[in-house]
């Protein structure tokens, strides 16, 4: 697709995990350590301060906000007065730093990890995370090569999830009590392209933001790719918004080094207009 790009709001450290919520942009800003709210003009306002990284964010049935905690592997919830508590410890699941993650309308989380530190090393096997609504911890699914971003679709029976180092998006039925069966293949990425972060528009197919190629495709369910836009620069995450949810925001940084994202805090939000909007959640 001919797509013009324009920058909406720089100045950031390295934007991750944004969400459409109430006619604004939320977006944690990993390296600053600060959940941020955007609207469609630019202005922001900062929701949330944290003492070390965190990443992406949903929302419990109440409106308390859950944030993910990077490198303690803990879910965090913030309270209506703004104090943030535990919602659950995900040490005993999580072998490596957590990320990404996607809330469900019961809410119950699903959180990846990267089954390694930070920076990532070579890849290891990953369990998914389940969080259930009182903060109860199980294991959702096993063997992940990396579990990035995630989608649920708008009936609430299938989970998508990216897994960055094995290149490609697993589907899950989502059972009525929250469990994942029946995992295989949704698409095989191209060559070269990864997915990290990842949003669903209401034909079903998927915007991938993909860092190592510096763009964001637009996939369908057996791998074909509809749309390519072209990012200049490293595309980590993606989220489908604006009015009429037919605003792709793109999250682009040029690097992901922690040091150098928080002195040179060059990473941007950037958009274009697509015609589909978006669906499901986040």
């Amino acid at each position: 697709m001919a797509a013009e790009l324009r920058t909406v709001l720089g100045g950031l450290a390295f934007p991750e995990g944004p969400r459409w919520r109430d006619g604004e942009l939320y977006f944690s800003d990993m390296h600053s350590d600060e959940v941020v709210a955007m609207k469609p003009d630019g202005s922001r306002r900062t929701v949330y301060r944290h003492g070390q990284p965190i990443s992406d964010l949903g929302w419990l049935p109440d409106g308390r906000m859950l944030v993910v905690s990077m490198n303690d592997r803990k879910l965090m919830r913030i309270e209506a007065d703004g104090r943030a508590a535990l919602h659950a410890a995900l040490g005993g699941i999580a072998t490596g730093t957590c990320n990404d993650m996607v809330v469900d309308g019961q809410g119950r989380a699903y959180v990846g990890n990267f089954g390694v530190g930070y920076p990532p090393g070579p890849p290891q096997p990953a369990k998914m995370a389940r969080v259930d609504a009182d903060g109860t911890t199980s294991v959702a699914a096993e063997d992940l090569i990396f579990p990035n971003g995630t989608i649920i679709t708008p009936d609430g029976k299938t989970l998508v999830v990216g897994e960055t180092f094995g290149a490609r998006l697993t589907a899950f039925d989502i059972a009525a009590d929250g469990s994942l069966s029946n995992r295989r293949l949704w698409a095989q990425m191209p060559q070269g392209a990864v997915p990290d972060g990842i949003c669903l528009d209401a034909e079903g197919a998927i915007w991938v933001a993909s860092p190592t190629s510096s763009e964001a495709l637009r996939v369908r369910e057996g791998g074909e790719v509809t749309d390519r836009i072209a990012t200049g620069r490293g595309c980590y995450a993606c989220m489908l918004g604006g009015p009429d949810r037919k605003t792709l925001y793109l999250l682009v940084a040029d690097t992901s080094d922690p040091a150098e994202c928080r002195a040179n805090k060059t990473a941007s939000i950037d958009a274009v207009d697509v015609s589909a909007p978006g669906a499901g959640l986040p």
